[in-house]
């Protein structure tokens, strides 16, 4: 600093590495520092990734809802008196629609299925007694699978043999199947029935809904 008569003229002599530091300061946009702006900016992104998470994670969440729906929860009502006393005219059951992908169905499986194919019926719910390759009579009152009585069988007899009254032999595809109430249902032994190919089957029947004073549960 120096001084002459009433004037003061002040003298600011930096030292070089000051200098460096005023020259790196980040320089100002619009009244903004750069560093101000890099932060906002990564901030949005931040919040833009986040966003994008949830939507995602949200998409995830229904295709998984809709795919459960459709594998485990689809409906369909009984029709008929013909699967008493497991299963009772317009009680709801639900149909897993992917369990005969990957295995076929055995006897014993209740099963859904469209009465000849077609695809304006009603769908049918009953239960398998034979599988493919077996032959099948009903003697007497018993449904006989290769030559043995069918010790699976919920029925005390089966009066009407129907079609079964003669031997029948499945095919590679083909399923033969009987309702609970055997003197009350219109199964295989009807001709317009008759045996059941894997295509027509729509699913396994696996859950009954509560119906009336009859309540819910896995169908055996």
């Amino acid at each position: 600093m120096k001084y002459t008569g009433s004037t003061c003229r002040c003298f600011l002599f930096l030292h070089p590495e000051e200098n460096d530091l005023f020259a790196r300061r980040p320089k100002r946009a619009g009244g903004l520092s750069l560093s101000y702006i890099n932060h906002e900016r990564k901030f949005n992104i931040n919040i833009l990734y986040q966003i994008l998470q949830w939507i995602f994670l949200i998409f995830i969440a229904v295709f998984l809802g809709v795919a459960l729906v459709f594998a485990f929860g689809i409906r369909t009502s009984v029709v008929g008196e013909s699967m008493e006393p497991s299963l009772t005219n317009g009680q709801e059951v639900l149909i897993n629609k992917i369990a005969y992908q990957f295995a076929a169905p055995v006897p014993g499986d209740v099963i859904v299925f469209r009465p000849n194919g077609n695809e304006n019926a009603h769908l049918s719910v009953k239960r398998v007694v034979a599988t493919p390759g077996d032959t099948v009579q009903i003697i007497q009152g018993k449904v006989v699978i290769n030559g043995a009585v069918y010790t699976g069988d919920r029925a005390e007899d089966t009066r009407d043999a129907g079609v079964a009254g003669s031997p029948i032999v499945l095919g590679a595809d083909e399923y033969f199947v009987l309702g609970d109430n055997r003197n009350n249902s219109e199964d295989s032994r009807s001709a317009n029935i008759g045996n059941i190919s894997r295509g027509m089957i729509e699913g396994k029947a696996w859950y009954r809904l509560k119906f009336k004073n009859l309540q819910s549960g896995r169908i055996k």
